[in-house]
């Protein structure tokens, strides 16, 4: 039997995850779409052949509904959705730091919930999402949410007592990665290069280090041995790391994150 799936709130990863199910097979006659303007509806409609609907009508007409509000929108929406959501609907959640238990408090009894936390990467199909199952939800209802977002990326099945440890590692993670560009960036400028030129080198760097971190099967630490010489640049550039305590500082980082990500579960944000 065909599925209908319903995005709703359709932002820019709302719209990256529609534009990747179709993209992937899903026929736009299976696909709703919801989004708070009537100009933003009206775009996806003409965009992408779906049928733009209310809140209410995607609830009571797909088999499973995808909610991509912003977190501090949730409990709006689900005081919509709750009188229309039948207890057999699957609802997957992409709002970071809802639990949820948020959610099968506030739907019908049964109701199955699975949780996913992606990252803008969605955007060019290089997503990493993370899934965990609610109370309720079956392997059935992870397979669909991963037939769902497979479309922009990878998938990860993790247990949603870990989701605050990968929010904290992926779901904030590019952000990490832009920051360190922006750095050597200006580390190149000061060297001497170019803004454009330091820019070019330094992806095509970190595009490459990538691509052989996934395709080689190696341990960072023997690719990274593999470009350090005895007595030569690359580790005089990794003891002035060391000194300047680079890699606690990063574990730090993801520490706070992990916590932020708690705090905003807990509801003190």
């Amino acid at each position: 039997m065909t599925q209908k799936v319903a995005v709703l709130g359709t932002g820019k990863i709302g719209e990256a995850l529609l534009s990747g199910m179709i993209r992937g097979g899903w026929a736009p006659s299976d696909l709703l779409v919801t989004a708070r303007r009537a100009e933003r509806a009206e775009q996806l409609r003409t965009r992408y052949g779906v049928e733009a609907v209310t809140n209410a009508e995607a609830a009571k007409a797909a088999d499973t509904l995808i909610l991509t509000v912003k977190p501090q929108d949730m409990g709006t929406l689900l005081v919509e959705l709750a009188p229309h959501v039948p207890a057999d609907r699957l609802v997957i959640s992409g709002a970071a730091g809802v639990p949820t238990a948020y959610f099968e408090e506030r739907l019908a009894a049964g109701t199955p919930v699975v949780r996913v936390m992606t990252n803008t990467p969605a955007l060019v199909d290089e997503a990493m999402s993370v899934i965990s199952a609610g109370t309720h939800a079956t392997g059935t209802h992870l397979t669909r949410a991963e037939e769902i977002f497979s479309g922009v990326g990878k998938t990860l099945r993790v247990p949603e007592s870990q989701q605050d440890a990968c929010t904290a590692l992926s779901g904030s993670g590019p952000a990490y990665f832009y920051f360190l560009v922006e750095a050597m960036t200006d580390a190149g400028i000061l060297l001497g290069l170019p803004r454009d030129k330091a820019h070019d080198l330094i992806v095509q760097a970190a595009i490459g280090a990538a691509v052989m971190l996934r395709d080689s099967g190696e341990h960072p630490v023997k690719l990274r041995e593999n470009v350090t010489s005895p007595a030569g640049t690359t580790i005089n550039a990794i003891r002035e790391l060391e000194n300047h305590g680079v890699r606690a500082a990063l574990i730090a980082a993801l520490e706070a994150a992990r916590d932020r990500s708690r705090e905003l579960a807990s509801g003190n944000g």
